[in-house]
């Protein structure tokens, strides 16, 4: 089932650390906005999109697979 929530990522290390968190997933992660969808398991494709606005992350897995990745990414979290 395809799945997504909203982040805001604020700076470089945001980036990194959200790539690092994407690539260990069994799953693919994209993060998309109106004009673009990335694959956030690349970092040079992270560095393509505008950060100025919150982003939707967007995954096809389990509820399981779905609740762990955003609890690891509650930190990117937009409110």
């Amino acid at each position: 089932m395809v799945r997504e929530f909203q982040i805001r990522l604020h700076s470089l290390s945001d980036v990194q650390a959200f790539v690092s968190l994407s690539t260990v997933q069994p799953f693919a992660v994209f993060i998309s906005n109106s004009f673009q969808k990335i694959n956030a398991k690349s970092f040079i494709g992270m560095f393509a999109v505008d950060y100025s606005k919150p982003v939707t992350v967007t995954m096809e897995c389990e509820e399981q697979e779905y609740l762990r990745f955003r609890q690891a990414a509650a930190r990117f979290l937009a409110t």
